[in-house]
């Protein structure tokens, strides 16, 4: 059992993740051109600090990359993500489609 010392700073890991969550958001749109540090700081209203640390942490958990301009950007594995989302929203809106034609075809019977 952890001492309450040892215990995280729970106000302030949340801060953390809500900014690192806030700067996955503001970079949606900009997965090819990326921004800059300054842009993401603007976009936020984080400060330059706390920015470049959301950055590093998403970096070394593989969900951004930057860019050889220096810009950030969502990384591949964060686009794959997105992209199993949008196959698995396809595939299950093929089955609603075939069980509402089904329903429909009994409805007429």
């Amino acid at each position: 059992m952890r001492t309450k010392a040892e215990q995280p700073n729970a106000k302030r890991t949340q801060s953390s993740a809500e900014r690192a969550l806030r700067v996955l958001d503001v970079l949606k749109g900009h997965s090819l051109t990326g921004l800059t540090n300054k842009q993401i700081t603007e976009a936020t209203g984080y400060f330059s600090s706390g920015v470049s640390l959301s950055l590093n942490t998403l970096a070394a958990a593989g969900f951004v990359t930057q860019l050889e301009t220096g810009r950030w950007a969502h990384s591949i594995k964060f686009l794959q993500m997105a992209q199993a989302h949008a196959d698995h929203i396809s595939r299950m809106q093929g089955r609603i489609n075939e069980y509402n034609a089904r329903v429909i075809a009994g409805a007429h019977q």
